[in-house]
């Protein structure tokens, strides 16, 4: 079991299994200590997501400049993704001792070398977690971090991640569709399907 918010969870749980019958109460408990590997489970469904849509982009669009924006292209978002991974494990994770992947050209990457770094960046960010889960929920703090907009209970680093992620996920089909590359409606649902892809094939075939 860890705190997300310090004692008060604690506490919380504790009144919340007193009200259970009995024989819940083990299940219930069972659920709260399982916490850390929900949470670690949702970010590689991110990962997941992340990395699908990217090695579906047809190798066209990867260079198409951004309206408006034109030494942008979706080369450099998706390589952005990766990139900024790197530069938070660096800032959050070097003093305590986590690896530091290595960034990639964003304007030379290719999808293959691209969907290899965000595997090795999703393992960074996974090691990022565990230290927080195994400092009572928050990570730890570190003389890098001096920008200070974020809380750093391992809940509010999920989700700041996954929506940064998600932003760009969005961005990546506004663009698509506004340069003439519109993506096929299964591409774009599966940035939807947040359960796990053999599930999937079970319910189309039902």
């Amino acid at each position: 079991m860890f705190a997300i918010g310090g004692k008060e969870i604690a506490v919380l749980m504790q009144r919340k299994t007193k009200e259970l019958p009995r024989t819940d109460r083990a299940a219930e408990i069972y659920e709260f200590s399982n916490l850390s590997d929900s949470l670690l489970s949702a970010w590689r469904t991110n990962n997941r997501v992340t990395m699908d849509l990217i090695e579906s982009l047809p190798a066209e669009l990867l260079d198409a400049p951004i309206p408006n924006i034109p030494r942008r292209t979706i080369r450099t978002i998706v390589a952005h993704l990766h990139n900024s991974r790197c530069s938070w494990i660096k800032t959050l994770g070097s003093e305590h001792g986590l690896a530091i992947p290595e960034h990639v050209d964003r304007s030379r990457v290719t999808t293959r070398q691209l969907l290899a770094a965000l595997k090795r960046s999703s393992a960074g960010m996974e090691a990022l977690f565990k230290l927080g889960l195994e400092r009572d929920g928050h990570i730890p703090p570190s003389k890098r971090y001096v920008w200070r907009n974020l809380s750093l209970d391992v809940c509010h680093v999920l989700t700041y991640f996954v929506g940064h992620e998600a932003h760009h996920r969005g961005q990546i089909v506004m663009i698509a569709r506004q340069t003439g590359h519109q993506l096929p409606a299964q591409i774009v649902g599966a940035l939807w399907w947040w359960k796990d892809v053999a599930e999937k094939r079970k319910t189309k075939k039902l």
